[in-house]
C-alpha cells in the first residue's frame, strides 16, 4: 500500500518534521522516503512548493547556509502543529500500517521459499533413506554423495531466490525495515531447524 498524503497532509507532515529540526529540501526527501518505508519519495517539484507556501504563510523561515537553503519552522508554524497533533497522529499511524505491510511482504516470501526447499530436501532425505537400505555400503555413499549435490543445488536456488525478492523490493523504492529484517532472520531459522530435522527423519 503506497501512502498517499490527502488534502493539507503533506504540509502538516512537512511542518512536522520541521518541528523536530531545521533541515533543507533535500533532507526533507530523504526524511518522507525513509518515513514511509520507501513507498513514498517526493520530488523535489513536489516538495520546494510546499515549502515556499509555508513560508508565504509565516509558518517557516528560511535561510542559506553554502550552497543549501535551511528551513526552519516559525512559532506560528509550531502552534499550528500543537494544535492539529490528532490529525498528525492520524497520518503517522498510516504511515506505520504502510510499512508492517512491506514487512509481512518480504516475510511471506521468505516463508514461501521455505515451504518449497522443506519439502524439497524431505523429499531427498526419503529417496535417500529407501535406497540406502536396499544397497551396499559403497553405493550408499555413492548415492549420498549425489543427493548431497542435489541439496546444495536447492540450497542454492533458495539463496537466490531470496536475494533476488530482497534486491528487487529496494529497487523498486522499498525500504527493509529492521523489524522485517528481523522476520526474515527468524524465518530462516525455522528452516535451518526444519532442514535438521528432515535429516534425522
Amino acid at each position: 500500500m503506497s501512502p498517499v498524503f490527502s488534502h493539507g497532509d503533506l504540509r502538516l507532515y512537512i511542518l512536522s518534521l520541521l518541528d523536530e529540526a531545521p533541515r533543507h529540501g533535500y533532507d526533507l526527501m530523504q526524511a518522507l522516503t525513509e518515513r514511509t518505508g520507501g513507498t513514498y519519495s517526493p520530488s523535489a517539484g513536489t516538495i520546494y512548493p510546499r515549502l515556499a507556501k509555508l513560508e508565504e504563510e509565516g509558518l517557516v523561515t528560511k535561510t542559506v547556509d553554502g550552497r543549501k537553503t535551511v528551513y526552519e519552522i516559525t512559532d506560528s508554524g509550531r502552534r499550528e502543529v500543537a494544535a492539529r497533533s490528532g490529525d498528525l497522529e492520524g497520518i503517522q499511524a498510516g504511515l506505520a500500517d504502510s510499512v508492517r505491510l512491506i514487512a509481512d511482504e518480504v516475510r511471506g516470501s521468505v516463508r514461501d521459499a521455505m515451504r518449497s526447499l522443506r519439502a524439497d530436501l524431505a523429499a531427498a532425505s526419503r529417496g535417500e533413506r529407501e535406497q540406502t537400505h536396499a544397497a551396499p555400503a559403497d553405493d550408499a555413499r555413492s548415492r549420498s554423495r549425489e543427493q548431497l549435490s542435489r541439496a546444495d543445488a536447492a540450497v542454492t536456488e533458495f539463496r537466490g531466490r531470496v536475494r533476488s525478492e530482497l534486491r528487487a523490493h529496494v529497487a523498486r523504492g522499498g525500504e527493509l525495515t529492521a523489524s522485517g529484517i528481523d522476520g526474515v532472520e527468524e524465518a530462516l531459522r525455522q528452516a535451518s531447524e526444519a532442514v535438521a530435522r528432515a535429516m534425522r527423519g
